[in-house]
């Protein structure tokens, strides 16, 4: 699996454990041990400039998704290629603020460390397909990035 992770926020951001937890999440989710996938930490002023033109939303926000390949749940890498073999898929960029989620744990009750996690696997679960528009969807989703988010921390003797 090709995990790129670059840090533009300025922030001080454990790069090699949002790494080994990007593969924990893909492996879960039993992704293509082939896929690639990009997470860029970036400023307030970089995350509200890619909120403001990809989401027509003001201000800076926790996490944005990109994907590359469309994917859907249950479906977990690209197409086949001309030869028929199951391509492992681009999954695409997982962009996250440091700042704005320190902001949001300091609200919840927790570190960012555990909010840059919950973020990170959220903004992959959305990469995978997986959406909270509707009732079933937000239970689906929120129950897997629980899961996921429990199984990491447990196997880190967190909790």
């Amino acid at each position: 699996m090709s995990i790129e992770v670059l840090n533009e926020s300025g922030a001080a951001v454990d790069e090699k454990g949002i790494a080994a937890l990007a593969r924990h999440v893909l492996d879960g989710m039993r992704v293509h041990p082939l896929a690639e996938l990009s997470i860029l930490f970036v400023d307030e002023a970089a995350m509200t400039e890619l909120h403001e033109k990809w989401m027509d939303e003001p201000g800076p926000t926790d996490v944005l998704s990109f994907p590359m390949d469309e994917l859907r749940p249950g479906h977990m890498s690209g197409g086949a290629d001309e030869d028929g073999e199951t391509d492992p898929g681009l999954l695409g960029d997982v962009v996250l603020c440091p700042s704005v989620a320190e902001k949001q744990a300091k609200e919840a009750g927790h570190a960012t460390e555990d909010e840059l996690e919950l973020l990170c696997t959220h903004g992959i679960l959305h990469l995978l397909g997986y959406d909270h528009a509707e009732p079933e969807e937000h239970k689906e989703m929120f129950g897997l990035q629980a899961g996921l988010l429990a199984s990491w921390r447990e196997e880190r003797g967190r909790r």
